[in-house]
């Protein structure tokens, strides 16, 4: 009797490209983004720029502003970053607009 392998999960990168970014991946989602935080694992999983993320998160400092542009869970991840408890990305943004400072 032959055994069927179980299914393999899918490689992801959210929890690394939340760290990243500046959220706190251990802190929990926001109950109103529980939904957009499933559909950026799920988004991540079936993403076919793996390499290129694995790349992209080698070659970048511990900390960025923005995903890069192939990712497709950007707008979740600025969604995150705005709605986040502490330091706001829309601030640390209108520093930087208006010179300031900030990242």
């Amino acid at each position: 009797m032959a055994v069927s392998a179980a299914p393999q999960k899918q490689l992801s990168y959210v929890h690394e490209m939340m760290e990243r970014l500046g959220v706190d991946p251990d802190a929990g989602v926001p109950q109103h983004l529980s939904l957009s935080y499933l559909t950026a694992l799920h988004r991540c999983e079936l993403c076919s720029d793996k390499q290129a993320c694995r790349a992209w998160l080698a070659d970048k400092p511990s900390t960025v502003s923005l995903p890069p542009r192939f990712c497709p869970n950007g707008d979740i991840f600025f969604e995150m970053q705005v709605d986040q408890p502490g330091p706001h990305y829309g601030d640390r943004l209108a520093r930087t607009a208006t010179g300031a400072g900030g990242n």
